[in-house]
């Protein structure tokens, strides 16, 4: 299903641009914490929740490591995005910091399980496709994440109502550089109802519009897929044309933490 006319996710890189000056200059990155301690690689494994639509992988990230995290990324200067949004894009009421982080992202892809589990080199988590039928899933040759790190923190009463996550054009730094686009929306919960969070679950809405020559009388809609949050576990999404109807519902208690990126593919 095409997201084209519905309400999307606001995707727009961040700017730092001096009103005054034609340069713009790039906020020095965060110093992220190591990612210790890890699961061993051979514990970990990708499981195909929807197939084609989306993947999880539990344990990506350990408890201990998550809660450092959520430590640190308490300290950035996170910034609440308006109740009234941009024509076109969806309601989110939330916390974020976002950050075109390069190295970060290589870390995340390269220095976690991820890289292996995705490109099948780590053959016993994968999902056991081959190499034709792993790039048609992905959407073409995966070459890493999208530099453009984002952080979430939903507080109590806060949500990111029904949308379509649109694809970016992007480039990975080099040498050499890689001009990519990006076909999956990757989310890392660092919380969930174990650290207090209730709520905040990422609903899922297959066939949300089927079209009306082929919907019979009387034939049920498919219900909404629920993925409850889990600490350190990675969901992946499809997006851009064939992205499916999803939203991340309202918080309840507690606060719940993501880490995004994207998974970019070579243009």
């Amino acid at each position: 299903m095409s997201p084209k006319n519905k309400r999307k996710e606001a995707t727009g890189a961040p700017s730092t641009k001096d009103p005054k000056s034609s340069v713009t200059e790039a906020p020095p990155s965060p110093n992220w914490p190591a990612f210790q301690p890890l699961i061993p690689e051979c514990d970990l494994s990708l499981h195909e929740l929807l197939p084609g639509q989306v993947v999880t992988i539990s344990n990506f990230w350990t408890s201990t490591l998550c809660k450092n995290y959520v430590c640190f990324l308490s300290s950035l200067p996170l910034t609440t995005t308006p109740e009234k949004p941009k024509k076109g894009n969806a309601v989110r009421v939330n916390d974020r910091f976002q950050i075109s982080d390069p190295a970060f992202a290589e870390r995340l892809w390269s220095g976690t399980a991820l890289r292996n589990l995705i490109l099948g080199i780590n053959e016993d988590g994968g999902l056991g496709l081959t190499a034709a039928a792993r790039r048609e899933l992905w959407g073409g040759e995966v070459v890493g994440l999208n530099p453009n790190i984002r952080i979430y923190r939903y507080k109590k009463g806060q949500f990111f109502d029904q949308h379509y996550d649109d694809f970016n054009n992007v480039t990975i730094p080099g040498p050499p550089s890689i001009t990519a686009k990006t076909t999956w929306t990757l989310l890392l919960y660092l919380t969930s109802p174990a650290t207090g969070c209730i709520g905040g679950e990422t609903v899922f809405y297959p066939d949300s519009e089927p079209s009306k020559k082929s919907k019979r009388k009387n034939e049920k809609v498919p219900e909404p897929v629920v993925v409850g949050l889990e600490v350190g576990m990675a969901l992946l999404h499809r997006h851009g044309t064939d992205c499916m109807l999803h939203e991340g519902s309202e918080v309840l208690e507690g606060e719940k933490w993501v880490i995004r990126s994207d998974l970019c593919v070579r243009r």
